[in-house]
């Protein structure tokens, strides 16, 4: 749940003309194709209590992170359309398992060809491999994070059929390419015959059934139910069920309950980069503290160190001084992040502090006591930008639109306090008090009760001292205007989990990452803030911002209006964005004696590959 620096803004998908440009596609990495004799091992290190969870690429936001996808799924199963190579996050047709789709009919066609890659089980991925997945899509879109109703696949799917190698899905209305390419079709994995099944020796009819028919509904919900039930038991993570489907460049061996994974290289990938080493291994740590001693060991090749033991600044975009304990064997890496980094809000009726958030002149205040530039400076030691709306950092002025970049909320908790005050609101024995009932501009506002203290509750993942001291930093300052807080710390896994799962007992949630726009790599909106959406975990609804972005999805505005009405409205307290690394916690670390074809900035949408790295 995280394209770098900058895109190359010429090429749409297709031959579509006059469509909005995003630069679309990465250049070619010269002797990508070329394969060395397999050696040695790649060691990388996981995030602080951040394992993968999960394998089927059909799942539910509550297993739906970086660690899961990023970084162990998408190193076996590969979608339709690769994003992200090196520095850039653009698509690039070389690693996507189709060619590039071709839009007509005033874009309500899309024509999508399969390569013929195989699977492990040496099964063509063909036509039928990905009507398999828009067939499950079509039962129970429910199932997916990725799914936001009434845009996209499947919901303006008038028609979808598959023959041969080809895959033509009909639009109910014409779509803006572009969007459909980054945020649906980029989202869509081929699945083997294999996982067609309802129990061992049980084929079913998900794949082969026609898009949209009963019987398919009927055969893809029970498949899915199989299949999940399989994913949610790591055990079986490396029987033959999972490793019949793969078609990415690696297999995996080995997978222990504490998250350790074990890759080794796929013999019948048909992509354009072999790997290059013997076994690449993923470790687990509970905390970041673990993993760095670790690399002071000199036990792994990629990894991170937390922002709290760097003595020197660095910036956004050039690392400064490395770890004085690491320094002589690791080089310090950083790159711009492809997200929106904040804390969930929860507007959830069920929640009893939603009465609070309801209030725009609450969240305005509290957003003004979020110091991001000294945080940045003090806690990040420069690493990071400060987020004041949903779009990354580093968003190319021909996807902005020119939004505007000047901060709304600026800290200022002289302002905050008056803010509060103008509302009714009276601190007594350190604690803000409702003195004013009433909807009116100088009362409390609507279901705020005489007398009652403005609490609120926040859960964040635990593991990383730097995020702790950005919590107790803000905590601090909502001290100061009176405001109470109740702080429960759990691991990156369980925060996820139970903000997505539970809506009562949270009203901020922070598992200290936001949101990295990747599967869905155009920041429009939809999976975060429109009612509905697959991540809108804290049921924000503003019917002007969805109408912004529907105008950037069913149409082609740039997101310009989307970025400035969420600036003001805060749908998310928004927090500094720290720089990339390759697990996202903290500032990456490389070992001296990896090679790399694609470089080492760490890629903005933090996909590792290591079939680029050898010794």
């Amino acid at each position: 749940m995280q394209l770098k620096n900058k895109l190359r803004l010429a090429v749409t998908i297709g031959a579509v003309a006059g469509s909005l440009s995003l630069g679309l596609i990465v250049p070619s990495v010269s002797g990508a194709s070329s394969a060395s004799t397999a050696s040695n091992t790649v060691t990388f290190a996981e995030g602080p209590g951040a394992s993968p969870n999960y394998i089927f690429p059909y799942m539910s936001c509550a297993t739906f992170s970086v660690s899961t996808i990023n970084a162990f799924i998408l190193e076996m199963y590969r979608p339709v359309y690769w994003f992200g190579l090196g520095s850039s996050a653009a698509v690039v047709p070389k690693l996507s398992t189709a060619d590039m789709p071709v839009m007509s009919n005033g874009n309500k066609t899309v024509t999508i060809k399969m390569k013929g890659w195989k699977f492990a089980d040496g099964q063509t991925v063909n036509a039928e491999s990905l009507m398999f997945n828009l067939n499950m899509y079509k039962a129970d879109p429910t199932a997916y994070c990725g799914y936001n109703a009434g845009y996209g696949i499947p919901d303006q799917v008038a028609s979808a059929s598959g023959s041969g190698n080809t895959v033509t899905i009909k639009f109910k209305v014409g779509v803006n390419p572009n969007w459909i390419l980054y945020n649906y079709l980029s989202e869509l994995t081929p699945m083997p015959n294999t996982w067609d099944i309802t129990a061992p020796g049980k084929p079913s009819t998900c794949a082969s059934g026609v898009y949209g028919a009963a019987s398919t509904k009927t055969a893809c919900n029970a498949v899915l139910k199989y299949l999940s039930a399989q994913a949610g038991k790591t055990s079986t993570y490396t029987d033959a069920l999972w490793q019949s489907g793969v078609d990415g460049p690696w297999k995996l061996s080995a997978f222990d309950n504490l998250g350790n994974v074990t890759f080794v290289p796929n013999p019948s990938y048909s992509g354009p980069q072999k790997a290059q080493v013997k076994y690449v291994k993923e470790l687990a740590y509970a905390s970041a503290t673990a993993e760095q001693n670790a690399l002071r060991a000199g036990t792994i090749d990629l990894g991170y160190v937390d922002n709290s033991v760097l003595t020197s600044q660095g910036t956004a975009t050039k690392p400064g001084a490395n770890w004085s304990a690491v320094a002589s064997n690791y080089n310090l890496e950083v790159g711009a992040p492809w997200s929106v980094d904040y804390a969930a809000y929860n507007f959830n009726k069920k929640s009893p502090e939603a009465v609070f958030l309801n209030q725009l002149y609450i969240r305005q205040a509290v957003q003004m006591t979020v110091d991001q530039k000294t945080m940045i400076k003090k806690i990040f030691k420069g690493y990071g930008y400060v987020q004041i709306n949903p779009l990354p950092p580093v968003t190319p002025s021909s996807i902005s639109g020119g939004a505007s970049t000047t901060n709304p909320y600026p800290y200022n908790p002289t302002k905050a306090a008056a803010l509060l005050k103008s509302h009714g609101w009276v601190v007594t024995g350190g604690n803000a008090v409702c003195e004013k009932v009433g909807t009116g501009s100088a009362s409390c506002g609507a279901g705020i009760t005489k007398g009652e203290k403005l609490t609120l509750s926040l859960e964040y993942g635990s593991g990383s001292p730097a995020l702790t001291l950005q919590v107790n930093t803000e905590v601090s300052e909502w001290k100061t205007l009176g405001i109470t807080t109740k702080i429960l710390t759990v691991p990156f896994n369980s925060v996820v989990s139970d903000c997505v799962g539970n809506s009562a007992n949270w009203s901020i949630c922070l598992w200290g990452a936001g949101w990295i726009y990747a599967p869905d790599y155009y920041p429009s909106g939809e999976s975060l803030y429109v009612p509905g959406a697959s991540f809108n975990i804290g049921a924000f609804s503003d019917p002007a911002l969805t109408t912004a972005v529907k105008a950037s999805t069913f149409g082609t505005a740039s997101l310009k209006k989307f970025a400035n009405i969420a600036a003001k409205d805060l749908p998310d307290l928004y927090q500094p964005n720290t720089t990339n690394n390759y697990t996202g916690s903290g500032i990456g670390e490389v070992i001296k004696t990896l090679k790399s074809k694609i470089g080492f900035v760490p890629n903005s949408l933090e996909n590792f590959m290591p079939e680029y790295y050898s010794y």
